[in-house]
């Protein structure tokens, strides 16, 4: 959730902000209406949510227009957290509340028992602060040990003790759900909910009131519950209990992108790199998770995860920074040599089928060749590396790895006469400089390896393309 980008309003209290004009609206109407102002100044309302624009977005715009709750279903890693983040975006920035309200109670509308009495001693002196939007979306990971004390309340035994009745309705502490009153609550893995906590959501949801133990509130909360769940977990162990389910307005299925340059756009995005990582390894390790939610060997049921094309480029980049650091390199380059760092530590991500053990190494580096061969021909169509096949095949070695800089790569090339062509290679990726060059270069060599034109032997930390 951003920070505050205005000024909190000066108002104090209660009579001020009636004369100021202020309204009152309920929490849907005040999504709706945002939303809708923000559709009708063409102004991205789910910004950083990439491979959604026409499938997610629009059915997710209809279910806060109609005021409903959502479930967002969908396999890990498909963004379904930061798209229930992002709904926080639609609340207004600053709303008043009444200082000192448990519950963050409306100036004009209150509905404790407390504000109420407040309400009616003070009048327009009632004191008023103001509460950004960041405060008004809570999240919540859902977990067995959730007991319903954390999300509805329970008697506090404290305040029994300094005298107050157990009939007295001041004696509950409210729980998660009723503190996010006027604002947006998330309940991630929603499945994992045991059952009879989901029992105590149903009349949150539908009644909106809460029960506690023999307490019956008739507090008309005004709240929004959004949630996440994997439709395994959502339909097949049926741990979503059915009235439960009946109780979202909405239910949306999420997915994984669906255009490479959407996948791209998410990695870069995300991950945090330590060193440049050129853009046509992005797309490699873009191709390579496509290729891995594609492969009868992985189980597609769990699914793979965008954090696994973002952990590989700052795995990648990590080596880039490493083999800079330990060479006296002044400007790391990630090259495709670094790739196979990436093979090396990601395994563990990725859940395979029964049948494949013992295999899961080669089956990633078959698909990592897969994406990188894939990514040559989509750059390099058109550009003869002939005269460097003619030059590897008449002796000529190119060493590359761990421990050689690109200044020391691009020297080792072999010299082609009038030929043009590591210039048409870094143009065709837009390399300018020395690092840029080399990881261009490179590409192209193991292009040519994957298509059999030269060979390759990796020894130790150095690989030889001749």
């Amino acid at each position: 959730m951003t920070a505050p980008t205005t000024p909190a309003p000066t108002i104090r209290t209660v009579g001020e902000l009636r004369e100021s004009g202020h309204v009152h609206k309920p929490l849907r109407a005040e999504i709706r209406d945002n939303l809708l102002a923000r559709l009708r100044a063409g102004e991205d309302p789910w910004p950083g949510l990439h491979g959604f624009e026409s499938t997610v977005i629009p059915q997710l715009e209809r279910a806060l227009i109609a005021g409903h709750d959502v479930v967002l279903l969908g396999e890990r890693g498909q963004g379904k957290t930061r798209l229930l983040r992002t709904i926080g975006g639609l609340l207004d920035e600053w709303t008043p509340v009444i200082d000192g309200s448990e519950l963050g109670e409306h100036p004009f509308d209150p509905i404790t028992h407390a504000s109420r009495r407040r309400a009616l001693e003070l009048g327009d002196r009632l004191p008023v602060v103001w509460r950004h939007r960041s405060e008004r979306y809570v999240e919540k990971l859902a977990t067995p040990d959730t007991s319903v004390a954390d999300l509805i309340g329970d008697v506090d035994p404290m305040k029994v003790a300094e005298g107050r009745s157990l009939g007295d309705p001041e004696t509950i502490h409210f729980g998660l759900i009723p503190r996010s009153h006027r604002g947006i609550v998330a309940i991630n893995e929603l499945p994992d909910l045991a059952e009879r906590i989901q029992v105590a959501m149903l009349n949150v949801m539908e009644e909106r009131d809460i029960q506690i133990r023999g307490y019956v509130l008739r507090l008309p909360l005004d709240v929004l519950v959004v949630a996440s769940a994997n439709p395994e977990d959502y339909t097949n162990r049926g741990r979503i209990i059915t009235p439960l389910k009946d109780r979202f307005g909405a239910e949306i299925r999420t997915h994984y992108p669906t255009r490479l340059e959407a996948e791209v756009a998410v990695i870069k995005q995300e991950a945090e790199l330590v060193a440049e990582v050129p853009d046509h390894l992005l797309e490699i390790l873009a191709r390579f998770t496509r290729n891995l939610r594609e492969s009868s060997s992985v189980d597609q049921r769990s699914g793979v995860s965008a954090r696994f094309a973002i952990a590989g480029a700052e795995t990648v980049a990590a080596a880039a920074l490493h083999r800079a650091a330990a060479q006296g390199e002044s400007e790391p380059v990630a090259r495709v040599v670094d790739l196979e760092t990436a093979v090396d530590v990601l395994g563990g991500k990725i859940e395979f089928e029964t049948g494949e053990e013992g295999r899961e190494s080669d089956i990633l580096t078959h698909l990592l060749r897969t994406a990188t061969a894939d990514t040559v021909r989509e750059h390099f169509r058109g550009i003869d590396f002939g005269p460097l096949v003619e030059a590897i095949e008449n002796g000529a070695m190119v060493a590359t790895g761990e421990k050689v800089t690109a200044r020391d790569f691009l020297a080792g090339l072999p010299v082609l006469g009038e030929s043009e062509l590591y210039e048409e290679v870094a143009g065709a990726l837009g390399a300018v400089s020395d690092g840029e060059r080399a990881a261009a270069i490179e590409l192209g060599l193991e292009g040519l390896y994957l298509a059999r034109k030269v060979g390759k032997d990796t020894d130790g930390n150095e690989t030889i393309y001749g």
